[in-house]
């Protein structure tokens, strides 16, 4: 996956809009943070602490929590590498906690 399938991605959610800062996109749905670029190849993806320790145990090598993120309810997706079916699952999850369509 690259960050244009990305952005079809988040954005084919209903509400979510994009927005791009020093070159990097994120996307919010009404002013709340869903996803948000990283890198070309990285993407953070809000979520529940409880979903983002059972994305690190089920995908270790697509999801990650750097240092600076730990206490933030997010986790780190490796576009590149990783599973695209748990990143779709992660960012559609993000989705429905900022819509509050639990």
């Amino acid at each position: 996956m690259d960050m244009s399938d990305f952005e079809r991605l988040v954005t084919g959610l209903d509400g979510v809009k994009t927005r791009s800062r020093d070159g990097l996109l994120s996307f919010h749905y009404h002013s709340r943070l869903v996803a948000r670029q990283l890198t070309e190849k990285q993407v953070v993806v809000r979520s529940s602490f409880d979903l983002r320790d059972l994305l690190l145990r089920q995908f270790p090598h697509t999801f990650s929590v750097p240092s600076r993120f730990a206490k933030h309810m997010m986790v780190v997706a490796d576009l590149e590498n990783g599973d695209l079916a748990a990143i779709e699952d992660a960012v559609v999850a993000a989705w429905r906690m900022q819509s509050g369509r639990t």
